[in-house]
C-alpha cells in the first residue's frame, strides 16, 4: 500500500486557543517605599538587559532584595531593598536602589496566607514592585461573604498586601486560534520548538489537557501532544507529525512575521507584544509577576506573569514576546480590545526548562 506523501505547509506562530480569560489591576500607589538616595547614575539598559541584571542582583543580594522592576521611561532598572548597605550594592552595579517596607520573605509569606485561608474562585493575587504589596483582585463572582473573609484575611495581613475588585469574570474559553484544531475544539500555536533535534511547538496547557490530536485549517493532522500541565502550571507540547515547515517566528497579521531567537524572562515594566487570531496584535506592558489566579472547580494556576495587554476569547495560548525573544503563552484574562483588559501568560522559560525543549 503506498503512502500519500503529505504536502509541506508552513506553519506560523500566533496566539490564541482555548482561552481562559481572567481580570486583575495592579495599583501603581507607591505608599510603604521611599527612593534610596543616588549616590552613581543608573545605566540606561533596554528591558530584555535590565532582566539579566536584575538575575545577577538578586542572586548577589540575597535576602536583602525585595523586587525589580523597570522603568520603561527612564530605561533603568528599579531595585527594591530593605537597608543602604544593599542600595549601595544596586548603585554601584548601575540599577536604581528603592527602600521598601516589605521584604521578599515577608511578601512569600503573605501569598502563603492566601492560598491556604483565602482561596476563593474568582480571584487573583500578584506580587508587584512598584507597591512592594501583594495584590488580591476579585472578580463580579464573588459573593458578600466571599468578599468579607477575603477582606479580613488582607487586612490581616498588614500593608503586605491590598484588596480590589476587577468588573470582568475568570473563566476558561474554548474559541479560536490560527488554524490549530482537535474535535470541538481550536488553539493556535505559541512556539515552536526543539528537542532532541525534532520539532515540537508549545500552546497552552488548557489546551492540550482538551485536545491529544491537532489539526491545521484544511483539516491535516500535523501533531500530537507529548506533554500536558494544566493547572498550577498552563502549558503543553505537541509533537510535529506531519512533514510541515516550522519557523520559529510569530505571525503579526500584516504579511510580516517576527524572528523569534531564544526566550527571556519577564520583568515588571518589560514591553511586550501579543500575537492572536482573534484580535491579532496588541502591545502592553508587564505588570506583575508570580500571578495565582482561581479559575474556580479547582483549576488554579500559579507563577503567571500579568500584563495590561488586551485580549479575547479566542487569543488563548498563543504568543507574548519581546522584540524576538519569546516570554510568555497566553493563560487568560478579562476585558476586551475594545474598552481594554488585562491578561496573563505562562513563562515560556518554565515551559521550555519543564518540558526539555529550546527554541528551534
Amino acid at each position: 500500500m503506498k503512502h500519500r506523501r503529505i504536502p509541506r505547509r508552513r506553519i506560523a506562530l500566533t496566539g490564541a486557543g482555548v482561552a481562559a480569560l481572567v481580570a486583575a489591576g495592579v495599583s501603581f500607589q507607591t505608599a510603604n517605599a521611599s527612593e534610596a538616595a543616588n549616590t552613581a547614575e543608573p545605566k540606561t539598559l533596554s528591558a530584555l538587559a535590565a532582566g539579566e541584571l536584575a538575575s545577577t542582583l538578586g542572586a548577589d543580594l540575597g535576602a536583602d532584595a525585595a523586587g525589580t522592576y523597570y522603568d520603561a521611561k527612564s530605561k533603568t532598572l528599579v531595585v527594591n531593598v530593605v537597608d543602604q548597605s544593599a542600595a549601595k550594592t544596586v548603585e554601584a552595579a548601575g540599577a536604581r536602589a528603592r527602600l521598601v517596607g516589605n521584604t521578599l520573605a515577608e511578601l512569600k509569606s503573605a501569598r502563603s496566607t492566601l492560598s491556604s485561608k483565602a482561596a476563593v474562585p474568582g480571584t487573583a493575587w500578584v506580587t508587584d514592585p512598584t507597591t512592594n504589596k501583594i495584590v488580591v483582585t476579585a472578580d463580579r463572582t464573588v459573593s458578600d461573604a466571599e468578599w468579607a473573609k477575603l477582606t479580613k484575611v488582607v487586612e490581616g495581613l498588614g500593608d503586605t498586601a491590598e484588596l480590589q475588585r476587577t468588573k470582568g469574570e475568570y473563566k476558561p474559553f474554548v474559541a479560536g486560534g490560527d488554524a490549530i484544531t482537535g474535535g470541538s475544539g481550536r488553539c493556535s500555536l505559541g512556539f515552536n520548538v526543539v528537542k532532541g533535534g525534532e520539532p515540537y511547538f508549545l500552546t497552552a496547557g488548557h489546551c492540550t489537557e482538551s485536545i491529544s490530536s491537532w489539526s491545521d485549517s484544511s483539516g491535516t493532522q500535523i501533531g500530537t501532544n507529548e506533554v500536558s500541565s494544566f493547572p498550577d502550571n498552563d502549558y503543553g507540547l505537541v509533537k510535529y507529525t506531519a512533514e510541515v515547515d516550522h519557523p520559529s517566528e510569530v505571525n503579526l497579521y500584516d504579511g510580516s512575521s517576527q524572528a523569534i531567537s531564544g526566550a527571556a524572562e519577564a520583568t515588571v515594566g518589560m514591553q511586550v507584544t501579543r500575537s492572536g487570531s482573534t484580535t491579532q496584535v496588541h502591545s502592553g506592558t508587564v505588570t506583575g509577576l508570580d500571578a495565582t489566579v482561581n479559575y474556580g472547580n479547582g483549576d488554579i494556576v500559579n507563577g503567571l506573569i500579568q500584563t495590561d495587554v488586551c485580549a479575547e476569547p479566542g487569543d488563548s495560548g498563543g504568543s507574548l514576546f519581546s522584540g524576538s525573544s519569546a516570554v510568555g503563552l497566553t493563560s487568560g484574562g478579562s476585558g476586551d480590545c475594545t474598552s481594554g483588559g488585562e491578561t496573563f501568560f505562562q513563562p515560556v522559560t518554565e515551559a521550555l526548562s519543564a518540558t526539555g525543549t529550546e527554541i528551534g
